[in-house]
């Protein structure tokens, strides 16, 4: 039977027949710590959309749980592990302002990426770290968006934006940007607007993508 080294190191530590448990927890003094430590920021890293959620199942594999190495975590373990937390959460927010993703599976929208700004803006001030070049990237980005995507809307393709006109001015402000950073016609491609413009009955802030 796997055990949780074999699961979650790739088969790295194994223990034919037994549980770690039954071993006794890895002696990290017996082991490389930066192996350990490895495979979690690789976890990390390809984690899902709540990235903070496998860092403190990370944090718990490797220093509380009873199958796990059992490692003293040093400040720079700590400092290593959440820039794994902020760089996922960097690529997802930037994965849902690339144009180019509009058509793709992985294209979550420009809701999903305003959800995602804020958890990592809450877990920056939690964990007291900088998230200014982060929110430099992503108003760059915004901005390229919304000027692609008015310039589609124009030539007749549905807007791909997913959420309504307060939704989209809000995380512009949140990036930094003022209405008038924002390209000419940006309110007409949210759904609502649009909705509106069909003589469609009652606002919508949530729309389909493209």
């Amino acid at each position: 039977m796997l055990n949780m080294a074999e699961s979650r190191g790739g088969g790295k530590y194994i223990f034919f027949g037994t549980t770690l448990a039954e071993e006794g927890r890895v002696d990290a003094g017996q082991t490389d710590k930066d192996d350990f430590l490895h495979d979690e920021l690789l976890l990390i890293r390809d984690s899902g959309e709540i990235p903070e959620v496998a860092y403190h199942s990370a944090l718990y594999y490797l220093t509380e749980d009873p199958e796990g190495p059992g490692l003293r975590l040093e400040e720079a373990d700590y400092v290593r592990l959440k820039s794994q937390v902020v760089a996922r959460y960097r690529w997802i927010i930037l994965r849902d302002l690339d144009p180019a993703n509009r058509d793709l599976r992985l294209y979550r929208g420009v809701d999903r990426c305003r959800q995602n700004w804020q958890r990592l803006c809450q877990f920056c001030r939690r964990q007291e770290l900088t998230m200014e070049p982060i929110r430099q990237e992503a108003a760059d980005a915004l901005l390229l968006f919304l000027r692609q995507e008015v310039a589609d809307v124009a030539t007749g393709h549905p807007s791909s934006v997913n959420c309504c006109v307060a939704t989209l001015g809000e995380l512009a402000g949140e990036l930094g940007l003022a209405e008038e950073d924002l390209p000419p016609g940006w309110r007409q491609i949210c759904p609502e607007t649009a909705s509106r413009a069909a003589a469609i009955a009652g606002p919508v802030c949530s729309g389909s993508g493209r």
